[in-house]
């Protein structure tokens, strides 16, 4: 099971990272929400460089969980990641 709060790292436009958020969401997994696209300046530069350190292509959704860090809406890695086994 997940120790640390997950990361997502999202756009605002993005259908893949309004799909991990809801996926989170109805998992009922407590996460900490960037919307980079909503940031300026400084702090947005300084989020950039968090993720591409995670992810060098810069795409989203990143989304972090503990030290596994998955690029793209992979619900079957997600939740794997979550320790939150598929319900099939």
């Amino acid at each position: 099971m997940a120790t640390e709060k997950p990361t997502l790292y999202a756009l605002s436009t993005c259908s893949h990272c309004k799909s991990t958020k809801k996926l989170l969401t109805e998992c009922n997994v407590e996460y900490d929400y960037i919307q980079v696209d909503d940031l300026e300046g400084e702090e947005r530069k300084a989020i950039l460089a968090d993720i591409k350190a995670l992810n060098p292509r810069c795409s989203f959704p990143t989304i972090k969980i503990n030290e596994t860090v998955i690029v793209g809406y992979k619900e079957k890695e997600i939740k794997a990641a979550l320790g939150i086994k598929n319900e099939s």
